[in-house]
């Protein structure tokens, strides 16, 4: 697999004060790398910094073997895109109406529907009159129009139940593995999260304190735990 995004040394926050510290991260094509940790543990500044939201204070971000630009709209026409924890659909515009705003004159929705089928009855439908599974459902959707290469996916179950989120899931694992598209997915449901990523890592206080297969980390929850909640070593901090 080819490696399609790295964090070297990474170094990002807020106002001057560091949220993530000295970290390293890299993702392949058709991978899914699933980023656990708790509220605070610096999971969206991470992605945030991934995406060139935010400028890292110091460390390397290199997307396609090119160092990051500046501009998330250059960014994202490069292939890398973020899905937002705010989802960022428009609630007073119809499904069909928010994917026209992401579609440039020849993208095609084909494969888009085609992963998320129940769009389809919904086209007409105002987002604001959607489920909370429909909105991300079209959320990811919005981002998928113009064919990524990476998918920076920000709390893919904000404000969904479980059943909602495990509805989902299979689509993100079928657009790695279909379309060798490399995800790095930040989610609370562990488990859930587990059961589609090929690898994991565990982040504590900005730095990254567990990473490992996701098949051996869902095996070994005791470890999980540990990490999550700061009680084990920390990582060195060198690409995972």
């Amino acid at each position: 697999m080819t490696e399609v995004l790295r964090l070297d040394a990474v170094t990002a926050g807020y106002a001057g004060i560091p949220a993530v510290r000295d970290l390293g991260l890299s993702l392949a094509s058709g991978e899914i790398v699933a980023m656990l940790g708790p509220n605070g543990a610096g999971k969206t500044t991470t992605l945030r910094a991934a995406a060139g939201v935010l400028a890292p204070m110091s460390g390397t971000v290199t997307a396609f073997g090119r160092p990051l630009r500046r501009r998330l709209e250059q960014n994202a026409r490069a292939g890398l895109v973020l899905v937002p924890d705010t989802r960022g659909v428009f609630h007073s515009l119809s499904v069909r109406e928010n994917l026209a705003l992401a579609r440039r004159r020849n993208d095609s929705l084909d494969d888009v529907l085609e992963l998320f089928p129940a769009l389809r009855g919904l086209m007409t439908r105002r987002c604001g009159q959607l489920s909370g599974g429909e909105q991300q459902m079209l959320a990811i959707a919005k981002a998928l129009v113009h064919r990524p290469r990476v998918l920076l996916i920000d709390e893919m179950s904000m404000g969904l139940a479980p059943v909602a989120v495990q509805a989902l899931l299979p689509s993100i694992r079928a657009l790695a593995d279909r379309y060798g598209v490399g995800v790095l997915l930040v989610e609370q449901h562990i488990d859930l999260a587990l059961s589609i990523a090929d690898r994991a890592v565990v982040l504590h206080h900005g730095r990254i304190v567990l990473t490992g297969p996701a098949a051996g980390l869902r095996a070994d929850r005791d470890a999980v735990a540990e990490a999550y909640f700061g009680t084990s070593a920390a990582h060195d901090g060198s690409p995972a």
